[in-house]
C-alpha cells in the first residue's frame, strides 16, 4: 500500500496518509477539520542511481567514513602498542645458557 501526501488548502498543513490504491482521497484536514485537503502528485519511492549500476544506498555517508577511519586509527594504535609491549618482554627475558659439552677432551700425546 502506498503512502500519499496531502496538503490542506485552508491552513496549509501537509500530511501523509497510508492508503490502498483504490481508496478515495481524503478531504477532511486533520488539523483544522475543513474539507479542503488535496492529494499531491509525488514521485513516490523511486530508486536513484549514481554511476553505472550502483544504488544511492551503496555509498556511505561522510560521517560514517570519518568515524570508521578514526576507529581504524585507534585500533591500529592499540595493536602497535601491544606489539611493542611484547617485544619489550622478549628482550628482557633471559635466554637459557648455551649447552656445553660435558665430555672431557682427549689430550693428544706428543712423541
Amino acid at each position: 500500500m502506498p503512502t500519499y501526501d496531502y496538503v490542506c488548502g485552508s491552513c496549509g498543513h501537509e500530511f501523509e496518509k497510508f492508503q490502498t490504491i483504490t481508496a478515495k482521497p481524503i478531504r477532511k484536514c486533520p488539523k483544522c477539520g475543513k474539507n479542503s485537503a488535496q492529494r499531491l502528485i509525488g514521485a513516490g519511492a523511486g530508486v536513484i542511481f549514481k554511476g553505472s549500476g550502483f544504488y544511492q544506498t551503496d555509498y556511505r555517508s561522510e560521517s560514517y567514513k570519518k568515524s570508521a577511519e578514526s576507529e581504524k586509527k585507534s585500533t591500529d594504535k592499540t595493536s602497535t602498542e601491544n606489539k611493542s609491549e611484547k617485544s619489550e618482554t622478549k628482550s628482557t627475558e633471559t635466554k637459557p645458557a648455551a649447552k656445553t659439552d660435558t665430555k672431557p677432551k682427549e689430550k693428544k700425546k706428543s712423541v
